[in-house]
Parts: C-alpha cells; sequence; structure tokens
C-alpha cells in the first residue's frame, strides 16, 4: 500500500506518467467510467473547501466509484474529542481510499501511519498540497509544452501557502528554473524553504516586492490570495489583503504566451477581466484537478488501465 502525503513521494518519472495517464484521461473520459466499480473514496475534510472536496468526489464518480466523509471537523466525531488515528482507524473499515484535508500540519501523515487503506493528502495547514501541484503541473505542460526552462513568478501569501511550497519543492527537480518571489515583508517565502529547497539545489531566485516590475521576465505567474484564515491578528490581515491586485493594465506587461495560474479560491487578488485573458488558466486548471486526481487514484490503488490492461 501506498500514500501521498508530500509531493517528493513522487519520482520525476512518476509525475510524468501520471500527468501523461492524465491528459489521456482528458482525451476520453468515458473509457475510464468503470475503473473503479465497486470501490469507496472516503472524504475526510476537517476544514472547509470546495475545489479539492468537489474534484476529488468528481473523480472518484467519474471512475464508476462512489464517495462518503464529511466536509467539516463540526460534522464528525472530532467535534467530540476523536483523534486522527481513531478517526482513520474506523474510516479504513468504510472506504477503499482516503482524501484528508486537516488544518495541522502533519495530521494526514499521522493518520498514514494507523491506516489500512492509502491516504491521500488533500492539504495541512500551510504545509503541503500534493494534489494542487500536480495541477498546476498539468496545466504547465498543457500551456508551455515543458516543465524545464522556465521563469516562475509566485505573487501574493508565499508564508502561508502550501500550494507555494509544493510547487517550489517539486520544479525545483526540474532543469533551468528561475523563480521570482513576489510578496510583502511579512508574507515572503519560509527561511526553510530558501535555505533547504532553493539554495541547496543552486535554484536561481530572486525576491522582490514588485509585481509590475516582475511581469515581462516571466513564463509562468502563479498569484495566490492572502489566506484569512493563517492570521491570528485581524489588523494583520486587512493591512496586507490588497497587497498585490492582478490587472488587465499589468497583463499587458507580460509575455504574448505567459500563463497565469491560481490554486483559487480567488477573493480580488485577480481583477475580473483578465478571466477573458486567454492567458488565464486557473479555470483550465480547476478541470486538470479532476483528471490528475482521478489517475492518482487509479494508481494508488493499483487498478488496470482500460487501455492497456496494466496495472499502475
Amino acid at each position: 500500500m501506498r500514500d501521498l502525503i508530500n509531493i517528493l513521494d513522487l519520482s520525476t518519472e512518476e509525475i510524468d506518467s501520471l500527468i501523461e495517464r492524465a491528459k489521456d484521461i482528458k482525451k476520453d473520459r468515458s473509457k475510464y467510467s468503470e475503473v473503479c466499480k465497486n470501490k469507496i473514496l472516503a472524504t475526510l475534510f476537517f476544514e472547509p473547501s470546495t475545489r479539492t472536496r468537489l474534484s476529488f468526489e468528481s473523480a472518484m464518480l467519474s471512475l464508476g466509484g462512489n464517495t462518503l466523509g464529511f466536509a467539516d471537523s463540526s460534522s464528525s466525531s472530532a467535534s467530540k474529542g476523536e483523534s486522527v488515528a481513531d478517526t482513520i482507524r474506523v474510516v479504513s473499515c468504510y472506504a477503499d481510499i482516503v482524501a484528508m484535508r486537516h488544518p495541522k500540519e502533519g495530521a494526514p501523515l499521522r493518520a498514514s501511519r494507523y491506516s489500512r487503506i492509502p491516504v491521500i493528502n488533500a492539504g495541512d495547514g500551510g504545509h503541503q498540497h500534493p494534489t494542487q501541484t500536480m495541477t498546476d503541473l498539468m496545466t504547465i505542460r498543457t500551456r508551455m509544452g515543458r516543465l524545464d526552462d522556465l521563469t516562475i513568478g509566485l505573487c501574493g501569501d508565499l508564508k502561508f501557502g502550501r500550494t507555494v511550497h509544493s510547487l517550489i519543492k517539486t520544479m525545483a527537480r526540474c532543469k533551468n528554473i528561475r523563480f521570482v518571489l513576489i510578496s510583502p515583508e511579512e508574507l515572503r517565502v519560509p527561511d526553510y524553504i530558501i535555505k533547504d529547497v532553493l539554495e541547496a539545489n543552486g535554484i536561481a531566485y530572486r525576491e522582490t516586492r514588485s509585481l509590475e516590475d516582475s511581469m515581462p521576465e516571466l513564463d509562468i505567474l502563479y498569484m495566490t490570495r492572502v489566506q484569512k484564515e493563517r492570521f491570528f491578528n485581524e489588523e494583520d490581515y486587512v493591512r496586507l489583503k490588497n497587497s498585490y491586485i492582478l490587472t488587465s493594465d499589468k497583463m499587458a506587461l507580460a509575455k504574448e504566451h505567459m500563463a497565469v495560474l491560481h490554486p483559487l479560491p480567488r477573493v480580488n487578488e485577480i481583477a475580473l477581466d483578465v478571466d477573458d485573458d486567454p492567458r488565464a488558466a486557473y479555470f483550465e486548471q480547476v478541470q486538470n484537478g479532476v483528471y490528475v486526481r482521478m489517475a492518482l487514484i487509479m494508481t494508488l490503488l493499483g487498478l488496470a488501465d482500460p487501455k492497456t490492461k496494466e496495472e499502475h
């Protein structure tokens, strides 16, 4: 049995294979409509979610399986004090695979140690979000045709943004990658990411507060929202929440084939008129998330590809 807790649990070859399978699913989803027949996915969301939870459920239903679970800790026995270890032991009796989101960093890893079924980390605090990263990678490859030789701008909340941390760790394994880290001082990338990932791997990067000055050099712009739920001080959130707003005027400074990604939800960091720009890729990103999760569920369950009859 295998889990996906950290994006680095997957080799670059495995990531490539998953993306290729997701692209094949995208071409004809109907061929995969009975792969997970009689299989059950449990979605254990101790923290609210729209896209990730529904994406997992859509993925499993599209594979012919079923889902069960909860969308908030208040509707589970966690509200009565049940531990993550006990919860996962119980759910292992009901399902074949689990997708877990939790506000505490490391909770999915702890769950995996007690689980009898595969556990997928659907986001743990400000730590990791590996399936979002897989979605990002598929979108980047689809848009750019490659994952190497790219200048990637990461903008907004780089301190608490788990999607940012996962993406940096993954792209650091690609060739000739350069990062432009755009944030206010209070929300800059954690030092451990700088030292243990970027500098340790000799990855080129620079930190800046200016989005406008960075736009002309970027191949990918990864926008993020300032996350209210990560702040202990309301005043700090109010002061920082509008630090960066991507507008059509700023888009005019960018390359013709640059792509804008965002893990969503959006608050106001991307103006609505940017949605009509062909370089806006964030809703395409959402759709790709379903295909990636379908490919991942098949892989972790060891199910045969209906086209090749080979197990993953």
